[in-house]
């Protein structure tokens, strides 16, 4: 049976329980269930801290897990990402005081407060700069205010914290995460991790794309599936008036709608688009 990690609380917990029931899998009803076994679908899901996921695969207590890629890299654990999932998205920053620091290179010999230190130190020491590091659970932004640290590292989002306390970020992002899927390098993908990948990326693509169709004067198809070429070649079927055709094709949700106006600028009528609820691409 399966063993996938899933986390216990936070928005990447609401996030993965939603992808997961998308992907076909049972997710837990209670907040207090820490354990669900899904008979039908041979897994077991251990709801587990976010920041603990890493840990647990990497030492194979659990095939696999959801996580965010900043948790998997200031783990050091030796799990490796299968794919990222498209939500969950923050970008890691340096912040502070005006006049502190510009670059990377400048936090030398500095104090640097974070809630994720393996993955700060890495970052150092992949650009040569030895600082001191301080671990600091929880918020960090009062942490220069407070004399802890001369600069802090943190997620930034909008940088209204920051800046409300007089910090601003400088250099460049130090990681951009996301919630991934991870798995234990020595787990057999034939035990159902490649299975869950498979459903994991079809829920991932339902969300991405939308099916289109439309119809389309038999002189202008050419045109119109290079508006839509699909994913392999769109879908061309007759219709009873041999002057026309029906077209259907996959194609960005984020772009339908400029699609939708090319198609019946071009000369197409009918277009119709619909959700797509699960595939395998």
């Amino acid at each position: 049976m399966l063993r996938i990690a899933v986390p216990n609380k936070g928005s990447l917990s609401d996030s993965a329980a939603e992808m997961l029931r998308e992907a076909g899998y049972r997710i837990r009803r209670d907040p207090k269930e820490l354990i669900v076994t899904d008979e039908a679908n041979g897994v077991e899901l251990f709801y587990l801290r976010p920041r603990d996921i890493a840990v647990y695969v990497g030492s194979g207590t659990v095939d696999c897990g959801i996580t965010g890629r900043d948790l998997l890299l200031d783990s050091a654990s030796s799990a490796v990402e299968v794919m990222s999932l498209g939500f969950g998205g923050s970008t890691f920053r340096y912040a502070a005081k005006p006049g502190t620091a510009s670059s990377v290179a400048e936090i030398a010999g500095r104090r640097v407060a974070t809630s994720y230190p393996g993955l700060v130190e890495k970052h150092l020491a992949d650009h040569g700069v030895s600082a001191d590091v301080v671990r600091l659970d929880g918020a960090v932004e009062t942490a220069i205010t407070l004399g802890v640290a001369d600069v802090i590292a943190d997620v930034v989002e909008t940088g209204a914290t920051l800046r409300s306390q007089g910090l601003e970020v400088f250099g460049e992002p130090i990681l951009r995460s996301e919630a991934v899927l991870i798995r234990n390098t020595a787990a057999d993908p034939t035990n159902g991790v490649e299975v869950m990948r498979r459903r994991l990326l079809g829920v991932t693509t339902a969300r991405t794309y939308v099916m289109l169709d439309y119809d389309c004067p038999v002189a202008l198809v050419e045109r119109a599936c290079e508006v839509t070429p699909g994913l392999e070649s769109p879908t061309i079927s007759p219709l009873a008036d041999p002057e026309w055709t029906a077209v259907r094709a996959m194609v960005p949700r984020t772009s339908m709608n400029r699609v939708m106006d090319e198609l019946y600028e071009l000369g197409a009528r009918a277009i119709l688009v619909t959700d797509i609820a699960a595939c395998r691409i």
